[in-house]
């Protein structure tokens, strides 16, 4: 019997409403983080490591576009470009003013929130495709304004170079220390949007998202509570932009355009919309699809196409995959991942019987 609520008696509300009510649950939590605080550092190559660090990284831009999309129901084309707004503030709070991470990051996320917030009203008025439109056409107005604003960008090449963070004096360069760094505030957004899904604002997002009229028939503020939702999305694509300017070391244009967007709504598509563990495994799916791709691929194409023809047929095949596959969640597996693995769960817990 490897998962059973019978037994468990909760005798108050506090209790029935915890995080984690059963301690199956609990131990499985408490087994997750020793996996990922000493297990994987200490085992991993550098090199696995270094792709762990971008999935961590992609799992806080997919929550922020989650609460947003999947648990608000506002559909956005432009969460890229907030993570650029993040990054740009964090990049020249960094190199200007020299301020350390524990200023700029979150300085890089309240600017972004700021600029969401704005790039959200017209959500007041339309909604849907509609919606996508204006979003999208705050991506471009967004990259147009960081790519000719020498001041922003930081001249011709629209590049900026950060110094990694650095913690009590020491500088975190090696791909197991900025692992513990990027895990930190991986987990932090993680248990960030669980309580925030459960808390009042969540349930008046899910309410929004489920019949918006409905919802201002209730007493609910739904003027408000949009533009909260783009606020707190943008906040988490904020946090992702700056996370990703200190790992990679530099803040460029070219790292936040459209079809990064595009790559953060395959994450929850396929992760499953609204759902936090749908968006960890849509992002560790999406990080680690081109990855996979190309180590499958690089022999095989080797013995048809030069190398120059390789990389462009890869990125070929990598977006045509992408579309197959949101086509594929959309039509036989909407919930994506997160029912898959809810499925194996609900399973597990009847189990050895079949009800």
């Amino acid at each position: 019997m490897l998962h059973r609520e019978s037994g468990v008696f909760k005798t108050s509300y506090a209790a029935d409403m915890a995080l984690y009510p059963l301690p199956i649950a609990r131990w499985t939590i408490l087994a997750i983080v020793v996996l990922f605080t000493v297990i994987v550092p200490l085992s991993l190559h550098e090199y696995y490591l270094s792709i762990i660090n971008l999935s961590l990284i992609a799992v806080v831009g997919a929550l922020g576009l989650n609460i947003l999309t999947g648990y608000t129901g506002q559909i956005s084309v432009g969460h890229a470009a907030f993570m650029s707004v993040g990054a740009y503030t964090a990049a020249n709070l960094a190199v200007k003013l020299g301020l350390p991470f524990w200023i700029t990051l979150p300085a890089g996320g309240l600017m972004a929130a700021l600029i969401g917030a704005i790039v959200g009203i017209p959500s007041l008025r339309i909604k849907g495709l509609y919606l996508a439109i204006a979003t999208l056409a705050g991506q471009l107005i967004i990259e147009w304004i960081i790519n000719h604003t020498p001041a922003i960008s930081g001249g011709a090449q629209a590049s900026i170079q950060v110094p990694r963070p650095s913690l009590f004096g020491h500088e975190l360069r090696t791909q197991g220390q900025l692992y513990f760094f990027l895990l930190f505030f991986a987990g932090v957004a993680i248990v960030a949007t669980l309580n925030l899904a459960r808390s009042r604002i969540g349930r008046a997002f899910v309410a929004i998202r489920d019949q918006d009229i409905a919802a201002e028939i209730i007493g609910i503020d739904i003027y408000r509570y949009k533009l909260l939702s783009f606020a707190i999305s943008s906040f988490y694509a904020g946090v992702c932009g700056v996370l990703y300017t200190y790992y990679l070391g530099i803040a460029n244009y070219e790292q936040f355009q459209i079809v990064v967007s595009i790559d953060y709504l395959a994450m929850i598509i396929i992760g499953g919309l609204g759902s936090v563990l749908g968006s960890i495994l849509g992002a560790v799916f999406v990080t680690m699809l081109p990855i996979v791709l190309r180590l499958t691929m690089e022999p095989l194409a080797g013995l048809f196409f030069s190398p120059g023809e390789m990389s462009s047929v890869i990125a070929s095949t990598r977006l045509v995959l992408f579309g197959g596959l949101i086509i594929f969640f959309l039509v036989m597996e909407p919930e994506g991942l997160n029912r898959l693995w809810r499925n194996i769960r609900n399973y597990f817990r009847v189990w050895p019987f079949s009800y």
